[in-house]
């Protein structure tokens, strides 16, 4: 049964009519979750490829594709027009305009560079394509924003009686504290975006308000500092163990004084050992719903999937990419 947390997402949704591109329409899941997505009106799709063997696919799915847009990159006319952008992003790196072409002539590159120029609101691929190719063509398309240089993930937790934020657990293998501070700013946003409450942002870690001394604890500590600067008007407190951090009466007793201690919605992992046993502990033991990865700190949504991913969960991702572009 579909968590009433999707069902506000998709219907949030479907008012902001945004337009979301799917590139890797040689899966058929892909072409699945753009029927659903259509006939739901959730957002307009556009799919990217032959618009023959697209049609001949779908057919032999049983898919309709009343209403779906179909972009060949290799005879678009925006090909020119994409492939100038790309060489003058690129042209630093040495890349020739010929072999900017040939990138933008690719399903990734072209749907980043759709997002990039507006034309589409969001992206989600990655059902056949590996996560570092998806992550390449956002970053080098779509970009970062001002003050963001990090490119991580976050997992919403969906139990049933609360909705958590963990972040990151699928991308950055052992952040610094200036990436750290960048994931607990883009995870703090995300989690107030998508579930319409305020961020109480939780640094975590081994330790709790000086009950450990070590370098892993002073990294997470410069993290803090260097979020509270660049954004003073978030609710952020570390460092604080798990339990402190979620549990109202160890956080009164571990952090007295603390806004966020025992209140923590959004928690942050030190490192990605810690973020992927704990978001996989709570999804395989606490039995709560893991929505994501979702890809955070591109400019405009360029979203990744788990190559195991089903049609739904490809209609879940793109949901929350139209509700967040």
């Amino acid at each position: 049964m579909e968590n009433s947390l999707l069902k506000n997402i998709k219907n949030k949704a479907s008012k902001s009519k945004k337009t979301i591109v799917l590139p890797e329409s040689h899966d058929d899941r892909v072409l699945k979750a753009a029927e659903i997505l259509t006939k739901e009106k959730i957002a307009s799709i556009i799919t990217l490829g032959d618009e023959n063997k697209i049609s001949s696919d779908a057919s032999k799915l049983g898919v309709d594709l009343s209403g779906i847009r179909i972009i060949n990159p290799l005879n678009s006319e925006k090909l020119s027009d994409f492939t100038n952008l790309y060489f003058n992003l690129r042209k630093k790196k040495g890349i020739s305009i010929d072999d900017a072409r040939e990138t933008m002539k690719k399903d990734l590159f072209f749907g980043a560079m759709m997002v990039r120029e507006g034309i589409a609101d969001g992206s989600v691929a990655g059902s056949t394509a590996s996560t570092a190719d998806v992550l390449r063509a956002g970053i080098q398309c779509v970009g970062m924003p001002e003050g963001i240089s990090t490119v991580s993930s976050f997992f919403l937790m969906v139990f049933p009686d609360k909705t958590y934020t963990f972040s990151d657990c699928a991308v950055v293998p052992n952040p610094n504290a200036e990436q750290l501070a960048d994931i607990a700013i883009s995870a703090a946003e995300n989690h107030a975006r998508l579930t319409g409450e305020k961020a109480y942002i939780a640094m975590l870690s081994f330790s709790t308000k000086g009950s450990a001394q070590h370098e892993m604890v002073d990294k997470v500590l410069e993290g803090l500092k260097i979020a509270k600067s660049k954004r003073p008007d978030l609710t952020i407190d570390g460092e604080l163990q798990f339990d402190a951090a979620i549990v109202d009466s160890v956080g009164r007793k571990k952090a007295p004084g603390s806004e966020v201690a025992g209140r923590a919605n959004v928690l942050i992992f030190p490192d990605l050992d810690a973020g992927n046993i704990g978001y996989k502990i709570a999804q395989r033991l606490g039995k709560c719903e893991a929505i994501g990865p979702i890809i955070q700190g591109l400019k405009k949504p360029y979203f990744d999937l788990s190559r195991g991913c089903s049609a739904d969960d490809i209609v879940n991702t793109a949901s929350i990419a139209a509700l967040m572009s």
